[in-house]
C-alpha cells in the first residue's frame, strides 16, 4: 500500500478536474488531512491546496470558500505535518486498528466452522445458510457504514469517532459470547461489532494525513501491513483457543484486541484547531455545516466513476465466499487430515506481497489505465474461485490461495489512486466511502447464497463455480473506464479553449472600437 500514497500527489498535477475547487471534504484518506470537528480549511493559510498547486486554483478556492475570510493566517505553520514525533505513535495505533479489525474479519472461516459445530446439534437443513449470515453481515456492515463514518469524522473528529467505535465494537463482541442460539449473533456480531469496527477503522486512515505528508506512502504501507500480519497469525491462535477454551471464551479473548483499540483511539490527537470551533465550544453551541458539505453527491456526475461504482460491486458477489466457506469445504473434502488454517496463512501473506508489488507497478501506469490492473485481478480471482472444487489434493488448494491472495492485494491497493484519477483529490474521500457502501451489498449476500447451495446440494462445488462468474463480469465492465475517462478529459480540455477563443474575440472587438474612437480625436487634434 505504500506506493499507492506516494503517487497521489504527482497524479493530481495534471488532472484538470482535480485542480478546481469542489464542494466535497478534503481527501484525508489519501494524502491530505481533514479538519476536525466540522471545521473548514483556510484557503491559502496552510490548508490543502489544489493537487497541482496552481495559484489560480488556490485563489479561486479562497474567493469561493465560505467563511474563509475569518481564518487566521497563523494557521499555516500549524497545518504543516510534523513528519514524525507523536505521529509514529499514531501510526502504530492505526496499524493495530487495521490488524485487529480485518484480522478478525478475515479469520471468520475458523469461527464459522466452530459456530456450525456449536449450534448444529439439531437437524437444521439450512444451518450453513443461517451461519454464513453472521460473518457476511459483519463484513458487509464494515463497508456499509463507510459513507456514514466519513460524515461523522468530518463533523466530530477522528479521536471521538474512533474511541466510540472501538467501545461499540467491544460491547458487540463481548455480548456475542453470551448468546445461546445463532439468531442473536446477527445483531451482536453482524451489526453491533461490525459497526463499531467501521467507526474505529476509517479515522485511523484519516488521522495519518495530520502527521505525515512526505512519508505518507511509507506510513500507509506499514499500517496496512497490520492487516496481513493479523490475518496470517490469528487463524492459528483462534484454532488453539477454540480447541482449548471453546468459542465463547475465544470471543472474550478477542475483546482484548478491541480494548487495546479503544485505548489506541485516544492517540489520534488533531494538530490543527479552528478558532470558530473554539468559540462555538465556549458558547456551548454546535452548528452543523451545510447539507452540501456533509454529503457530496457531485462524484456521481462523473460517468467513469459511475461505471466504476457499478463494476466493482458487481464483481464482488463471489469475492467473500472463499473466506467464509473454504474452511468448511476443506473439512468436507479432506476430513480432518490437513491443517486448513494454512490456506488463510497463504491468503494473508500473498495479499500483503501483492499490495506492495502492484502498488509499485501502478506508479508506472498513467491515469485511469490503472483500472486494467483491477481487471486482471478480478479475472484471476474469478478463475481461482472456479478452480477450488477441482483441487483434489491439498497442495493444489495452497497454490490457488497463493494466487488468489496475490491478486486480492492488487485489487485492494489501487482503489485509492483510481478514485483519485476519476474524481480528483477534493472528492476522493467520499467517493471511496460511497464505493465501500455499495460493496457491502454483494459481500453480504454472496456467502449466504453459497451456504444455501451447500445445504441443498450437500457440496460447495457449484457455489465456488458460481462465485467465479461475477468477478469476470465485473472485470469486463471495468474495461470501459479508461476509454470513457479519456473522452471526458478531452471534453474538459475543449471547454477552456472555447472560452479563450471567446475572450480573444471580445478583446479584438474592444481594440477595434477603441481604434475607431481614437481616429476622430487624432484628426481633430491635427486640425487644430
Amino acid at each position: 500500500m505504500a506506493p499507492v500514497s506516494e503517487q497521489l500527489a504527482p497524479q493530481g498535477a495534471g488532472d484538470p478536474a482535480a485542480a478546481a475547487p469542489l464542494p466535497g471534504p478534503p481527501a484525508a484518506t489519501v494524502a491530505e488531512p481533514r479538519r476536525e470537528n466540522g471545521g473548514q480549511w483556510c484557503p491559502g493559510s496552510g490548508g490543502p491546496a489544489a493537487p497541482g498547486g496552481e495559484s489560480g486554483a488556490r485563489s479561486r478556492a479562497a474567493t469561493e470558500a465560505p467563511g474563509s475570510a475569518g481564518c487566521p493566517g497563523s494557521a499555516a505553520a500549524a497545518a504543516e505535518p510534523p513528519e514524525g514525533g507523536w505521529g509514529w505513535v499514531v501510526m502504530l495505533a492505526a496499524m493495530w486498528c487495521n490488524g485487529a479489525v480485518f484480522g478478525i474479519q478475515n479469520s471468520c472461516g475458523v469461527l464459522f466452522v466452530s459456530m456450525l459445530q456449536l449450534f448444529g446439534g439439531g437437524e437444521d437443513k439450512q444451518l450453513a445458510f443461517k451461519t454464513a449470515w453472521v460473518s457476511s453481515l459483519s463484513m458487509g456492515m464494515v463497508f456499509f457504514c463507510s459513507p456514514i463514518v466519513s460524515i461523522f469524522t468530518d463533523l466530530f473528529g477522528c479521536r471521538k469517532v474512533a474511541v466510540i467505535g472501538a467501545a461499540v465494537g467491544f460491547v458487540g463482541l463481548l455480548s456475542s459470547s453470551f448468546v445461546s442460539t445463532i439468531e442473536p449473533l446477527y445483531f451482536t456480531y453482524g451489526v453491533l461489532f461490525a459497526c463499531g469496527c467501521s467507526f474505529a477503522y476509517q479515522p485511523s486512515l484519516v488521522i495519518l494525513g495530520h502527521y505525515f505528508k512526505k512519508r505518507l506512502g511509507l506510513v500507509n504501507g506499514i499500517v496496512t501491513a497490520g492487516s496481513s500480519l493479523f490475518t496470517v497469525s490469528l487463524p492459528f491462535l483462534l484454532r488453539v483457543l477454540i480447541d482449548s477454551v471453546g468459542l465463547y471464551n475465544t470471543l472474550r479473548v478477542l475483546c482484548i484486541l478491541l480494548f487495546i483499540l479503544f485505548l489506541a483511539g485516544f492517540t489520534y490527537k488533531p494538530l490543527v484547531s479552528n478558532a470558530k470551533d473554539k468559540e462555538a465550544g465556549k458558547k456551548g453551541k454546535f452548528r452543523f455545516p451545510p447539507e452540501k458539505k456533509i454529503c457530496n453527491f457531485s462524484v456521481f456526475k462523473v460517468l467513469s466513476y459511475r461505471i466504476w461504482a457499478f463494476g466493482i460491486p458487481a464483481a464482488l458477489f463471489g469475492y467473500f465466499v472463499p473466506y467464509v466457506h473454504l474452511m468448511k469445504h476443506v473439512k468436507d473434502r479432506f476430513v480432518d487430515s490437513v491443517p486448513e488454517e494454512v490456506l488463510l496463512l497463504c491468503l494473508g501473506i500473498t495479499s500483503g506481497v501483492g499490495r506492495l508489488i502492484f502498488g509499485r507497478v501502478a506508479d508506472y501506469i498513467p491515469g485511469a489505465k490503472k483500472v486494467y490492473l483491477q481487471v486482471v485481478s478480478f479475472f484471476f480471482i474469478g478463475l481461482m474461485s472456479m478452480m477450488i472444487p477441482l483441487c483434489n489434493v491439498f497442495g493444489g488448494l495452497i497454490a490457488v490461495c497463493l494466487f488468489m491472495g496475490l491478486f486480492d492485494g492488487c485489487f485492494i491497493c489501487i482503489m485509492a489512486p483510481i478514485a483519485f484519477e476519476l474524481v480528483g483529490a477534493q472528492d476522493v474521500s467520499q467517493a471511496i466511502g460511497f464505493l465501500l457502501g455499495f460493496m457491502s451489498i454483494p459481500m453480504t449476500v454472496g456467502p449466504p447464497i453459497a451456504g444455501l447451495l451447500h445445504d441443498h446440494l450437500g457440496t460447495y462445488d457449484i457455489a465456488f463455480y458460481l462465485a467465479g462468474v461475477p468477478p469476470l463480469i465485473g472485470g469486463a465492465v471495468l474495461c470501459l473506464i479508461p476509454w470513457v475517462h479519456e473522452r471526458q478529459k478531452l471534453k474538459e480540455r475543449a471547454k477552456p479553449v472555447d472560452g479563450e477563443t471567446t475572450e480573444k474575440m471580445l478583446e479584438n472587438e474592444t481594440t477595434s472600437v477603441s481604434d475607431t474612437t481614437e481616429k476622430p480625436v487624432k484628426e481633430m487634434e491635427s486640425g487644430f
